[in-house]
């Protein structure tokens, strides 16, 4: 039997544990994915772990969230993944990494060509460090997943990010759920989609984004092409917001998931949504969970069921009718909330 994937996510490794598997690994031929997340091997750590990517030539998914390995380990993997041509996926959350390790992963990026997927959620990387990951991911042609969930960058750190969207060719999943990034952030990253041909999953879920937000998000959808997937969880977005959203809907026909859970549509907004839905035959996918939605509300999705000719256009719908249970669940626009 060949081991190709070890998982010791939460135990009690430290330094001199990370040491030991670091030993068994600089000869290892077949180990794939090692998940050392929740554990303290700290800044040390992390250097016996980047070391064995100078010589490693198999592992290709390496998790170190949660291990508080913090600048100083971000600059130990930073400075490996240089020259590294194995590592294809790496979860740096939740580490405490601030603008000198963002630094030394975003030097990595200029060169390294094999990493497709990073995890910078809950650092607080700073607007020095994400102007360094923006100029590095500018020319970068290999990442393709992005997360940097409540890394706080607010709309100033948006307007960074509209920079990467309006050059790089190889992003297609950028996850910025809460990010306070606010109506002033969507309006920045907005303004890149409207020519981006490359990102197809976008998560702006819980960023203070009101009717105006929705309103600049709609704008942009009437003429991209590639987004698929839209999350907006968790926003300020009500009736005004979600009319602007069903009138895209009715010449979209890109858009195949919108999750709109736990905003404040009404049954007037959802109505709209009806609306737009009428003529739509894209979108299969669509949360309306926590909505403060009521029986006309109901009323109004059911109607448009009995048209519209995509069969899965709400998931899972739980409904019951005239009383007040409406509910749906769309796990296929769910993002990765730990």
């Amino acid at each position: 039997m060949t081991l190709t994937a070890l998982n010791l996510r939460s135990n009690y490794i430290e330094a001199i544990g990370a040491q030991y598997i670091a030993d068994g690994l600089r000869n290892n031929m077949t180990l794939t994915t090692l998940d050392l997340s929740r554990n303290q091997i700290g800044p040390v750590g992390a250097q016996h772990i980047a070391d064995v990517l100078r010589t490693n030539k198999t592992l290709t998914e390496l998790n170190l969230g949660w291990t508080q390995i913090e600048d100083v380990g971000a600059q130990h993997i930073g400075h490996e993944l240089r020259n590294d041509s194995t590592l294809t996926t790496l979860n740096l959350d939740w580490n405490k990494i601030g603008d000198v390790g963002t630094q030394s992963l975003a030097d990595a990026l200029r060169t390294n060509t094999t990493l497709t997927t990073l995890n910078l959620s809950f650092n607080p990387i700073g607007h020095v460090g994400l102007q360094h990951l923006t100029d590095a991911l500018q020319n970068n042609t290999t990442l393709a997943t992005l997360n940097l969930i409540s890394d706080h960058i607010g709309a100033a750190g948006a307007q960074h990010i509209s920079d990467i969207l309006r050059t790089n060719k190889a992003l297609t999943v950028l996850n910025l759920d809460s990010n306070e990034i606010g109506d002033a952030g969507v309006q920045h990253l907005t303004d890149a989609l409207r020519n981006n041909t490359t990102l197809i999953a976008l998560n702006v879920g819980r960023n203070e984004i009101g009717d105006v937000g929705a309103q600049y998000i709609a704008q942009t959808l009437q003429t991209n092409t590639t987004l698929t997937t839209l999350d907006l969880f968790g926003n300020e977005i009500r009736d005004v917001g979600a009319h602007h959203l069903a009138d895209v809907l009715r010449i979209n026909t890109t858009l195949i998931a919108l999750n709109i859970r736990r905003n404040k549509i009404g049954d007037v907004g959802v109505q709209h949504i009806a609306d737009g839905l009428r003529t739509n035959t894209t979108l299969t996918t669509l949360n309306l969970d926590d909505n403060e939605i009521g029986d006309v509300g109901a009323q109004h999705l059911a109607d448009v069921l009995r048209t519209n000719t995509v069969i899965n256009i709400l998931f899972m719908i739980y409904f019951i009718y005239p009383s007040s249970l409406f509910y749906t669940d769309t796990n296929h626009v769910k993002s990765r909330r730990e």
